[in-house]
């Protein structure tokens, strides 16, 4: 190489450093010991303190659809740009000998007749609870024994608009008032299960949906089985919320098959209790609420239709049995006592006013005139069968009514 040139840049070959060097640095200066001690400070804390890992609770989503329906979303459009309100409760400290873990269970309608039901049975249960409901036929009233409960939270939203929460159950329900059989209805039911299966499905949540006797329309079985696919006019004017209610479960099943989201679906027949709407036009609402006004009890129709009714508590035994169970249904859950209008109404005399008068009227469109369900099925997968008889609930009802009435300044016999 000539003298005038520098020779090229050769880095020094690298030297690999002993294997024993990592392990040399972990036992010089007793590092090792002190991991040691770390480990075991934090395998006592955990052993000892298990509420910590006991804070997250389980989330579930309960939607609910009710007769009302007995439990879905109340439903009243709201604006896209409206925000939920939602009252907070401070979160309280979880006691250190607690494992458990909590869950946590949405009710979609929980301030109707029978999310408010469904709620308390919840609260007692020691789930924490949110309640989502647009007050379209739900009363804060319903649920404000629990508004300083630190488990529970109401949320005033639509849930035809998505929401997104953390949960273990979603218990989708929504309400449908005799005579508000329309397109709102229909979207409910449809948008509404879609948005909540659709949360289910994020994380992972269980969905209940309260389907509805409704799916059987006018049956030409009787009594009605789950396996009945129903006698139902689509373009009737009862049809928003019977082909709203059918699609809802075909919705949820669908969901189950391809996107594996854990469902139960129930089919609530009349139901009856404490909290329902005064005017509702339902038939037991509406025979009480007249007989304690001193107005005659309208009967549409011949009055030889029949119905089945079931006391509220035991409905919101069979939605429990339901939801801890494994199987999906759909389950029918009702009284299989049965009575025409008119029994229904000499039992309303009897029980209320031995004075009550009748008077009939042209029957609705669509009037199913028969309905019964077969419970076989609850009976022996879910070890449930209602238990109060009708002339046991109405008094419950009539107690009700009576102080509502009262309070609103109805005219009533004191």
């Amino acid at each position: 190489m000539p003298n005038n040139q520098t020779p090229p840049y050769s880095p020094k070959s690298y030297k690999f450093s002993s294997s024993r060097r990592p392990l040399n640095y972990i036992f010089n200066e007793q590092r090792f010991l002190f991991v040691l001690v770390g480990i075991m400070i934090g395998s006592i804390i955990f052993i000892f303190q298990p509420s910590l890992s006991a804070i997250t609770p389980t989330t579930t989503t309960f939607h609910i659809n009710s007769h009302v329906m007995p439990s879905m979303p109340r439903s009243m459009s709201i604006s896209h740009r409206e925000r939920p309100t939602i009252h907070h409760r401070p979160t309280s400290r979880i006691p250190g000998g607690i494992i458990q873990r909590r869950m946590r269970t949405v009710v979609t309608g929980g301030a109707g007749f029978v999310g408010s039901h469904l709620v308390d049975a919840l609260m007692a249960r020691g789930d924490e609870v949110i309640v989502i409901d647009n007050f379209f036929t739900g009363r804060k009233e319903n649920v404000a024994h629990h508004l300083d409960n630190p488990r529970f939270e109401l949320i005033r939203h639509d849930v035809v608009q998505p929401i997104l929460l953390e949960m273990n159950v979603v218990s989708f329900g929504n309400s449908s008032t005799f005579g508000i059989h329309d397109s709102s209805r229909h979207k409910t039911n449809v948008i509404g299960t879609l948005n909540m299966l659709g949360l289910a499905k994020r994380i992972k949540a269980r969905f209940l949906i309260t389907s509805t006797s409704e799916v059987y329309g006018d049956p030409l079985e009787h009594p009605q089985k789950e396996s009945y696919w129903g006698h139902v006019n689509p373009i009737g004017v009862r049809s928003c919320y019977d082909e709203g209610k059918r699609t809802a479960e075909t919705l949820t099943m669908d969901y189950s098959r391809t996107e594996g989201v854990e469902v139960r679906i129930a089919r609530i027949f009349n139901t009856y209790g404490p909290r329902m709407c005064l005017d509702d036009g339902r038939v037991v609402s509406n025979f009480v609420s007249q007989t304690l006004r001193k107005q005659p009890m309208t009967i549409y129709g011949d009055g030889k239709q029949t119905r089945s009714f079931q006391y509220v508590s035991d409905l919101v035994d069979g939605l429990m049995a339901l939801m801890e169970g494994k199987h999906i249904g759909p389950f029918n859950l009702g009284n299989p006592g049965e009575f025409t209008v008119l029994e229904l109404a000499q039992v309303v005399k009897e029980t209320i006013d031995p004075n009550a008068t009748i008077e009939f009227k042209k029957n609705t469109a669509d009037d199913p005139q028969k309905r019964k369900p077969d419970i076989s099925k609850a009976k022996e997968l879910l070890n449930w069968e209602p238990k109060i008889q009708l002339r046991d609930g109405l008094p419950l009802m009539m107690l009700d009514f009576k102080n509502r009435i009262l309070k609103g300044g109805g005219d009533i016999d004191k």
